[in-house]
């Protein structure tokens, strides 16, 4: 049988990458060295290759090796359907339920970057083998690389983690190569978009924790000897523990196809010793011109001292960054339809501060937008500066706002202003919108003021992706200010080309790539299904455990469908419909002289056992669940809406109807 040279070489990079998995050339080694020893008896005699094969098949190696392997006939041939190119083969791994082919374009460049493993994750040294089965906690390493995004499959927390996975990262992109000329060793040094790894751990109760977030400059490949490179780099912690080494991840890259002249080391060198120089620099004007513009901002009022007024904030990595810089024009493609279910979507990542360790308050901390995507939470100016470059993207005039809620508590929101001069504050943590009108502090005091909704009390500064203003007038409240952002009374404006040098993309090397959002991998009918089934089990034994009965009726649960519906719609749009319907149903579902009970609940996360008992705290749920009465009917209803990012909206509704006995 006669393979094409480009199945031929697919086929080989499959066993290739099943023979590393196996770890070959260890078990060769064993072997090997065991028949050497056997054979140094008195009549010893050369070894030859038949006496090596032997000696595998006998150890069952080879068997091992072939078992994985799956040849599986494509039906029919190109010639007759004529459909591209599909992979001859495929290699089976138990582990993973979806394994995506990647045809390789033998006319653009690839980087092909393998992790071979984790190494002394010193947290975890006391960790035990988990058992098979057993739930234990997980890391994921997550790859963001011009444009391109990637997920390891997760593996059991340990001193020494398991973490092996191969990623094929295109360097065509943005520009680079086009017109189907093959980037050059040239053109791909100045590409300076890092590679950014992102360690997440997950616990047994699905809780996320943020490992480490590294940038790995990928252009020590192209000085190496036939494009290939392994080395290993050391992961170190987030926050308070930046500093503190994490664990240390052993990685090969290799450059296909290679280049056919490598560039001297020294070359590499000089440009990212340039690349930093002219960063240096940058940041160094800047910093200058933001301590100049901020002694001009003190002397307007002494007051302006007390205000919150924040140029800069430290990432995961404790890197002090402008705040612009954490806002950019963010479009999501087909994932959201419009800026309401983009403020949807931000809610459901959830919130939560990042404390220092031992308590006494809270720590400064806001993230790089991939770590805040792969963690799925974070803390109130991480779902700020998402929101605003969402809304940026939609083409609203978005801004994040610093100020204070009640009691003084630090917090930030996002304002849009419209083109009818109208603001609108958007919390980013609920998703709730509030119209802004301000009081009238010279009015007559008879005269009728609006009353505020929003829960915000002063703004010290507003800010987006190009814009930075300080709030300048007399008060600071919210309810007296006026967002009239071209009167230099009343807010004073960094330069725009001052911050442009430092913000723009594309302007340092210090600036962390934007990452593309990424569609949801859940299937939200089978994790509603799932979800539902488990809810069940938990009520029929918490049932059980009161000694008593539980009867479902299936077509009240399926009722309770359209009410979800009409929650999250609501939620979503701020629209309320649908009621009256679910309302005529459920009259109808239940007879005369039966009463109906429904108790709906919200959640970000899809744990049965956590959510269970959350609903079970409800007096409410607790009457519905451990319902007695005559003729008992209990119903439960599970809807998983799912965003991007895996994010979902979880909303379980349980219901009962008895008979009503006097």
């Amino acid at each position: 049988m006669s393979l094409p040279p480009e199945k031929a070489s697919e086929l080989k990079q499959i066993i290739h990458n099943h023979l590393l998995k196996m770890d070959i050339h260890g078990k060769i080694r064993e072997v090997l060295a065991e028949t050497v020893r056997d054979d140094q008896g008195p009549a010893r005699r050369s070894l030859s290759e038949a006496d090596f094969l032997r000696a595998l098949q006998r150890r069952g190696i080879i068997d091992d090796m072939m078992k994985d392997l799956h040849f599986t006939q494509e039906a029919g041939t190109e010639a007759e359907t004529g459909s591209p190119t599909k992979p001859a083969t495929h290699f089976v791994d138990k582990d993973i339920t979806h394994l995506k082919k990647t045809n390789i374009d033998p006319s653009r460049r690839c980087l092909y970057l393998q992790v071979l493993g984790g190494k002394a994750f010193l947290e975890h040294l006391q960790e035990p083998e988990p058992l098979p089965g057993q739930v234990c906690s997980t890391f994921t390493l997550y790859l963001h690389f011009r444009n391109q995004r990637f997920r390891s499959k997760p593996v059991p927390c340990a001193c020494e983690p398991d973490l092996k996975e191969g990623f094929l990262l295109e360097i065509h992109r943005d520009g680079i190569g086009e017109s189907g000329k093959m980037a050059d060793a040239t053109s791909m040094l100045s590409v300076c978009d890092p590679v950014h790894f992102v360690l997440i751990k997950t616990d047994t109760s699905s809780e996320t924790m943020l490992v480490s977030s590294y940038f790995l400059d990928w252009r020590t490949v192209l000085s190496s000897p036939s494009c290939k490179t392994c080395f290993a780099v050391e992961l170190m912690g987030v926050g308070s523990e930046s500093k503190v080494p994490a664990g240390v991840l052993t990685v090969s890259l290799e450059l296909y196809p290679p280049l056919p002249e490598i560039l001297s080391a020294d070359i590499i060198s000089t440009q990212q010793s340039l690349e930093r120089q002219r960063t240096a620099e940058k940041e160094r004007l800047f910093l200058v011109y933001a301590k100049q513009w901020w002694r001009e901002f003190l002397e307007i009022r002494p007051s302006h001292q007390t205000k919150l007024v924040k140029i800069f904030a430290q990432d995961e990595n404790g890197v002090n960054r402008p705040v612009c810089s954490y806002v950019r024009v963010l479009r999501a493609g087909r994932l959201l339809e419009s800026p309401r279910q983009a403020a949807r979507f931000v809610s459901l990542l959830a919130h939560e501060k990042a404390l220092v360790v031992g308590g006494g308050g809270k720590q400064e901390q806001w993230c790089t937008l991939m770590a805040f995507l792969c963690r799925g939470k974070g803390d109130c100016e991480d779902h700020a500066t998402l929101l605003c470059s969402l809304l940026l993207g939609f083409g609203l005039d978005a801004y994040v706002c610093v100020g204070t809620k009640a009691k003084g508590v630090p917090h930030a929101w996002v304002l849009t202003r419209g083109t009818d001069g109208s603001i609108t504050f958007w919390e980013s943590l609920t998703a709730h919108r509030y119209l802004h009108r301000p009081i009238d502090p010279d009015a007559p005091p008879l005269a009728p003021q609006p009353k505020p909704s929003y829960p915000y009390r002063t703004v010290g500064c507003v800010f987006n992706h190009q814009t930075f203003l300080a709030n300048c007038q007399p008060s600071d409240a919210v309810e007296l200010c006026v967002f009239d952002f071209q009167n230099q009374s009343r807010w004073k404006a960094m330069s725009e080309e001052a911050l442009k040098s430092v913000c723009a993309p594309g302007s340092t090397t210090s600036l962390p790539p934007l990452p593309p959002l990424c569609s949801s991998s859940l299937d939200p009918a089978a994790a509603s299904n799932q979800l539902e089934l488990e809810m069940r089990y938990l009520v029929s034994e918490h049932r059980k455990d009161l000694d008593l009965v539980t009867v479902w009726d299936d077509h009240l649960s399926y009722l309770l469908s359209s009410a979800l519906s009409a929650y999250e719609l609501e939620r979503c749009t701020g629209v309320s419909c649908g009621n009256e319907e679910f309302q005529d149903a459920v009259r109808r579902a239940v007879p005369d002289g039966h009463t109906f009970k429904g108790f709906p609940i919200h959640f970000l996360h899809r744990n049965a056992r956590r959510a269970f008992a959350t609903c079970l705290r409800s007096p409410f749920c607790e009457e519905i669940v451990c319902c007695r009465g005559d003729h008992v009917r209990l119903a439960v209803r599970v809807r998983v809406f799912v965003y991007p990012e895996n994010a979902c909206a979880v909303w379980i509704m349980f219901a009962c109807k008895y008979r009503s006995v006097l």
